[in-house]
């Protein structure tokens, strides 16, 4: 059994914040180790100890920072609820910082399968399970039928999205989430 080395937590927040602070200043692609370890104060030993890479790092740094997800609204109205869930996804895929830093975390998931497991885990499952939690109220409330696929259901609506973002083969706009959630609802409406 292989241990983890135990982490310094002043030095992990060090790492972390630096972290955070380059990928503003200078984007994804021109980040490194050598910047990030020379920021927070430690050798880039440390941080190899810790992460396998700047994938790593920025993943944890994101995670770290982040507020736990929330519920979806619960307004009574399913359609308007994933309108706002995914008008605000189509929002962050639109801005070019975070999609830079999201694309670029992507291509790294292609050929790191821990890291590709770490974003489903960490950041990817549970917004995605919070909207199955809104699509099991919908159905008690009659609004979606009883007995869909609700994990096909959250591709269905997500999946075109990614799509389009990844491919860039069309504009992200809230006309387009709107569209795309008017075409769900007609699949998933009793």
């Amino acid at each position: 059994m292989t241990t983890t080395p135990r982490r310094n937590e002043r030095s992990r927040r060090a790492i972390l914040d630096a972290a955070l602070q380059l990928l503003s200043e200078t984007g994804y692609p021109d980040l490194t180790i050598e910047a990030i370890a020379a920021r927070a104060g430690v050798g880039k030993q440390t941080i190899y100890r810790w992460w396998r890479g700047k994938g790593a790092v920025i993943l944890e740094a994101l995670t770290d920072t982040a507020a736990e997800p929330a519920a979806l609204p619960d307004t009574g109205d399913l359609r308007a609820d994933l309108r706002t869930v995914i008008r605000a996804t189509v929002a962050e895929f639109a801005d070019p910082k975070l999609s830079a830093t999201t694309r670029a975390i992507t291509i790294e998931t292609l050929s790191d399968e821990a890291l590709a497991e770490q974003v489903r885990d960490q950041l990817l499952r549970p917004q995605l399970d919070s909207v199955k939690d809104r699509l099991r109220a919908g159905q008690a409330a009659g609004q979606a039928r009883p007995g869909l696929d609700l994990d096909l259901t959250v591709e269905l609506l997500f999946g075109p999205l990614y799509h389009r973002w990844l491919l860039r083969n069309g504009p992200l706009t809230e006309a387009y989430a709107d569209d795309l959630v008017d075409l769900a609802m007609s699949a998933i409406a009793p």
